[in-house]
Formats: C-alpha cells, sequence, structure tokens
C-alpha cells in the first residue's frame, strides 16, 4: 500500500492528518526493521520514542503511529512519567503538558480519572 490512491496532494495531506490506515501503513513500512536496527529492547525502543515525540512537539495522530494503538501492550504509566520528568528541562514543561494530552487524546492513556500531580 502506499499514498498513490489519493489524486492530489491535497488529498494526500488530508489522509495524512486524519491518520488514514493506508498513509500509516506507508510511513510503517519506512520504519520497518527500526527496532531490530537499533539493538534496544523494545521497552526502552518506545521510550526513545515518545521522548522524540515530545521533544517535536508531534501531533496526537502520530503517536499511535510510532508507538503503536490502543489496544496494544504500551509503555506503563509510570515508565511515561519517568520520561517526561527525565526531558521536561531540555524540552520546557509546555511541550510535556502537550504530550500528556495527546497521549490521552490518542487513546494511549489508561481509561479513568487519574491526575499527574507534581508529587508524582
Amino acid at each position: 500500500m502506499g499514498i498513490e490512491p489519493y489524486p492530489t496532494p491535497e488529498d494526500r495531506l488530508r489522509a495524512l492528518a486524519a491518520g488514514q490506515a493506508s498513509v500509516l501503513e506507508s510511513l510503517a513500512q519506512m520504519q520497518s526493521g527500526a527496532l531490530e536496527r537499533s539493538t534496544l529492547d523494545q521497552e526502552t525502543y518506545l521510550l526513545v520514542r515518545l521522548a522524540a515525540l515530545v521533544a517535536t512537539d508531534a501531533a496526537a495522530v502520530s503517536y499511535p503511529a510510532h508507538l503503536g494503538g490502543p489496544g496494544e501492550p504500551g509503555l506503563p504509566v509510570a515508565k511515561i512519567i519517568g520520561v517526561f520528568g527525565a526531558i521536561a528541562p531540555l524540552v520546557g514543561s509546555a511541550r510535556v503538558l502537550s504530550a500528556a494530552s495527546k497521549l490521552e487524546l490518542a487513546g494511549l492513556l489508561p481509561a479513568g480519572p487519574r491526575r499527574i500531580t507534581p508529587s508524582g
């Protein structure tokens, strides 16, 4: 599958922004084998990718595209908070807070009234 089914660049861009499967599949093919090439274990690999998404202020649609979607084995919330704490001095609290809301929008956080507080 590729981006070809979209007749105009505008249609391709809309499909990409909407997170349509065929466009995301094309992006996934570009990343095929990246985990193995990194020589990292899967959890560390996902934590590094999370840090990169936060640092680049990636859109909410990027989180499931690069970390896996809802229902897939994900990262423990404690590890996500650890990454946020480690990178906040470098990227700023605004990007970390933005990333937290994007993870929730993407359905990658557990449901429930959990609150992140300064004390953990």
